[in-house]
């Protein structure tokens, strides 16, 4: 991983480089590349042992144009506030590029949960909370869980905010527990979208899922969800990874169990099922027929790319790969299904959640699913659709202008004030 790649930079560059195949006025495309507004604050709360410590936290609202801003919070030590303004920009184009009607936006706290309590944890998330209250709303801003945060820190958020709004908002969040207005289907869609568009990536080349390899650097929920559903429609995971290191077994792994060791020690190294280990590096450069990069961005830079040796790449993560990295791939002749459709499934499935809050109706696991695939597989449609009509260069260029003029339209059609 390179770790000198703005990714905010690498947001424009995208953005520029699908511009040359879109009728868009530079006034415009430069506005489409700016966030509205930026929230950066210091919280303080009290440890358990009485001291005080502060922490870094952002909120950037990128782009409203189609709709509120939705987007997650995430709990990392490289939280910043370039990494904000890059992930709540893919959040205009992901929710554009699968036509749901939400703007873009993220937020997160620079911070390493694993380093304090749990009741640390929930102070430092109510702090936010309170923070953001004034910008976040049913109908303005909508959290949702990223890295580190899951449906405890959404509760959490929620409580805080209905608290100091004296109402009941249960849409001002998503990602929530089932008990506290949450979806069906929520925790496994970011992975289950990933599954789908590696299963479509395959019967539009042309070939067999059910014969492929398959590789996942970053074992998270994203993750390992993608693994285990990819290895539902036959593939052989024979490789996974997170941060201490990736296991391998050229004759594929139980990616159930291999779950189950991770939540049992927090890690995947040392897992009884494969035969051997591996580095991260070695685990993204291995001879699969498909690479699942599921951790976090500029996970593949140009020295990496040249070593990659799959096929098809199917982006969990957000930003997984540098522009560099997108080059290199594409000389090479690889397949890249990007970020901004594969991992959809998490908003997809947020913005039924918020479709659910505001009926106050509850739709059924399978109603999700359905409603997931459909989604999913009209935007794969829609995007291979562009790339064979048009002399874009790569997927991700293609998907990129599909979006592009979306949002712009949006924009267009709104109209600007004197």
């Amino acid at each position: 991983m390179t770790g000198d790649v703005n990714p905010y930079e690498s947001l424009r560059e995208q953005i520029d480089d699908a511009a040359t195949y879109v009728d868009v006025p530079d006034d415009a495309l430069e506005r489409l590349k700016q966030p509205e507004r930026v929230l950066e604050t210091t919280l303080s709360i009290e440890l358990d042992d009485g001291s005080i410590e502060t922490f870094r936290a952002y909120r950037s609202q990128f782009n409203g144009d189609r709709g509120p801003y939705k987007g997650g919070i995430r709990y990392h030590p490289n939280v910043s506030r370039e990494e904000v303004l890059a992930l709540s920009g893919w959040m205009v184009y992901k929710c554009a590029a699968v036509d749901i009607p939400y703007g873009g936006g993220k937020g997160g706290i620079a911070f390493d949960p694993a380093d304090y309590s749990d009741a640390e944890v929930e102070r430092l998330t109510r702090s936010l909370a309170t923070e953001l209250r004034p910008l976040i709303g049913e109908d303005e801003d909508i959290p949702a869980p990223d890295v580190n945060t899951g449906q405890r820190e959404m509760n959490w958020l929620k409580d805080t905010y209905e608290t100091l709004e004296e109402t009941t908002a249960p849409g001002v969040v998503t990602g929530k527990a089932i008990e506290s207005g949450g979806s069906e289907g929520r925790v496994e869609a970011t992975g289950r979208s990933v599954a789908i568009v590696a299963r479509e990536a395959f019967d539009y080349l042309d070939r067999e899922i059910g014969d492929a390899t398959v590789a996942v650097q970053g074992y998270g929920n994203a993750g390992s969800v993608a693994a285990k559903l990819i290895e539902d429609q036959g593939a052989t995971v024979v490789a996974v990874s997170d941060s201490s290191g990736a296991v391998y077994d050229p004759d594929g792994l139980d990616t159930r169990a291999a779950k189950e060791h991770k939540r049992e020690t927090g890690t995947v190294t040392g897992f009884s099922g494969a035969s051997e280990e591996r580095s991260n590096r070695e685990l993204l450069t291995l001879d699969v027929d498909l690479l699942v990069p599921a951790a976090l961005e500029n996970a593949i830079d140009a020295e990496i790319a040249r070593d990659v040796q799959a096929d098809v790449i199917v982006e969990a993560a957000n930003g997984p790969l540098t522009p560099d990295a997108d080059d290199v791939l594409a000389d090479s002749e690889v397949f890249v299904f990007p970020d901004i459709l594969a991992n959809a499934g998490g908003v997809t499935v947020s913005y039924f959640e918020w479709v659910q809050n505001r009926q106050r109706f509850s739709w059924s696991l399978e109603r999700v699913n359905d409603e997931l695939e459909t989604v999913i597989t009209d935007a794969f449609d829609t995007l291979v659709e562009r790339y064979e009509e048009s002399d874009a260069p790569t997927l991700r260029v293609a998907l990129y202008a599909i979006a592009i003029e979306r949002v712009q339209r949006a924009a267009s059609e709104a109209g600007s004030w004197p």
